[in-house]
């Protein structure tokens, strides 16, 4: 577009002149969709909000179910946004939000998965899983997450409110660069169980949560390859070349951007709520250092937790952790 064309666009906000996953939603077929979506959704987070307040009432107090009970929450939410756009196409700033809400709610997912990973490490190799060095930089890559989050929106808003060529550009480029960290975090999960598993044997290594550990790692290794392939989704089709909104591309389409965007984070969440993550990847409250997963160190908390998980270390070594 010319830069006289440029100065003629109604806005601010204006809006995009290139192609999105997804395109501009149109009530036939994305609000059916859409609502089909928002009820799996909002079946998901009843099931995790049910899970945590049970767990909690028994001193089981397990973070992440309530964290996909936030994320599914979310992901109503941007779907609602996704059905009023559908009637309301002239809307800009309806765009934004249900744009930034897309990008925002999955990050969750990954977090929650590398946290898997750390538990599985800090179980098979406690000396380095709980070394200082090492809790500094998965604490580093987790607020490097919020900061990547923090600069897609900043960047998407911007791009939204100035015709400036060299700020376009720039907020192109922070939308790349932001993207591209979050596959590279996907993949983090792969690399923490590779360590945990080819560094020599420790001898203090311990058991956490119930069931073998080999199905704690397939499931942290299956979530990530469904993670690994949203992110890889989103990045691959951020940095191909930008199309106009009249040519999109096949990636462009609606079909892509349901497959890669919402069903697979209910493959997710199937995976996650089916295999009970809240007493597989269950930990002392207060586990801080080594001896804590297994008890023979008492948590700062004073609480080894739940009991069900307390019979399950008790037996360590026995039959009785089955898939």
């Amino acid at each position: 577009m010319s830069q006289i064309q440029q100065q003629h666009r109604p806005g601010p906000p204006y809006a995009p002149t290139t192609a999105s996953v997804g395109g501009v939603p149109s009530v036939i077929p994305d609000v059916p969709i859409s609502a089909v979506f928002i009820a799996l959704y909002l079946a998901f987070a009843a099931t995790n909000l049910v899970i945590f307040r049970t767990n909690n009432r028994r001193g089981h107090k397990f973070i992440p179910s309530i964290a996909l009970f936030g994320f599914c929450m979310a992901r109503v939410l941007t779907l609602v946004l996704r059905i009023v756009w559908a009637t309301r196409h002239t809307n800009v700033s309806l765009a934004i939000a249900a744009n930034i809400f897309v990008n925002a709610g999955i990050l969750i997912v990954y977090i929650i998965n590398l946290i898997f990973a750390q538990r599985i490490l800090r179980a098979k190799q406690p000396t380095l899983g709980w070394h200082r060095s090492l809790r500094t930089i998965f604490i580093a890559l987790y607020v490097g997450v919020a900061c990547a989050l923090i600069m897609v929106i900043t960047a998407l808003v911007v791009s939204v409110y100035s015709l400036d060529s060299y700020t376009l550009r720039a907020c192109r480029d922070i939308q790349l660069t932001s993207g591209t960290y979050l596959l590279v975090f996907t993949t983090l999960p792969v690399l923490v169980i590779a360590i945990a598993y080819l560094l020599p044997r420790s001898p203090v290594r311990e058991r956490f949560g119930e069931g073998r550990m080999i199905t704690k790692v397939i499931v942290v290794l299956l979530t990530a390859c469904l993670c690994i392939m949203n992110a890889g989704f989103r990045v691959g089709t951020a940095w191909s070349p930008p199309r106009p909104v009249t040519n999109p591309a096949w990636y462009h389409g609606k079909a892509p951007f349901y497959v890669f965007n919402f069903t697979l984070e209910i493959i997710i969440l199937c995976i996650l709520t089916a295999i009970r993550i809240d007493k597989r990847f269950h930990v002392p409250n207060g586990s801080n250092q080594p001896g804590h997963y297994s008890g023979r160190v008492e948590s700062s908390a004073g609480s080894i937790g739940d009991p069900a998980v307390e019979k399950e270390r008790k037996g360590e070594g026995s039959t009785s952790h089955n898939v």
